[in-house]
């Protein structure tokens, strides 16, 4: 499903200040895969993701995913993939905090043109068991209950992809394997889970783990 090839991806290329954030990362995961990322602080994990999700560019090198060449696709071709294809749930959330947990989910449903987004949307939230919540305002929630929101609204599509950037970091261990075994059941559904974690224990679960080294591919276990 997705391959990476002899990617490099530098910021300020044309600059004294420029930085090479990954250096000749070589990856293949396949459909259904619940994978690990790995690494100390600045390692380049988050680019990493970031480029897996059509959010960033490469410097250098090839990404196939579902065997189709990202780097031939139009602009709005790639949005399009993204917003069809890939779910993102962040460490922080990112949820529109004056909105209500409902408009939240729905707001991705948007771009791919769905009918019934509320319904859509709510039956997702009961299938986590936050349906609830769907009045109440964000910024009403707690931490676990936003990062519910955050992955209901990740999944709201029925993306065949989903990319957790640090998922757990901000949550106490309690809920954190909460979040994870959510994670792994979207995962037994069929979607493919790539999780950027800190979390050494919760690594330890994933099918598969992938170390990143100062912007290299360390190891794949």
């Amino acid at each position: 499903m997705i391959e990476l090839k002899n990617i490099r991806k530098v910021y300020n290329p044309k600059k004294r200040n420029q930085f090479t954030a990954l250096q000749d990362i070589t990856l293949s995961i396949d459909k259904g895969t619940f994978a690990a990322v790995v690494g100390e602080s600045g390692s380049g994990k988050s680019t990493l993701l970031h480029i897996i999700g059509l959010l960033d560019y490469f410097t250098e090198g090839e990404y196939l995913l579902d065997g189709c060449n990202v780097m031939e696709k139009s602009d709005s071709s790639l949005a399009k993939l993204r917003a069809k294809e890939i779910g993102f749930i962040k460490q922080d959330f990112a949820l529109i905090e004056n909105y209500s947990a409902l408009d939240n989910v729905m707001l991705p449903l948007y771009p791919v043109k769905a009918g019934n987004k509320r319904s859509k949307a709510v039956n997702i939230m009961e299938m986590l068991g936050i349906a609830n919540l769907a009045d109440k305002q964000v910024s009403q929630l707690s931490g676990g209950e936003k990062q519910r929101v955050a992955i209901a609204r990740a999944i709201v599509t029925s993306p065949k992809i989903i990319l957790a950037d640090e998922p757990t970091g901000s949550l106490d261990s309690k809920t954190g394997n909460d979040i994870f075994n959510i994670l792994s059941e979207l995962n037994k559904s069929g979607m493919t889970v790539l999780m950027v974690t800190h979390d050494n224990n919760l690594a330890r679960k994933c099918e598969k783990i992938i170390t990143i080294k100062d912007g290299r591919l360390s190891s794949v276990t």
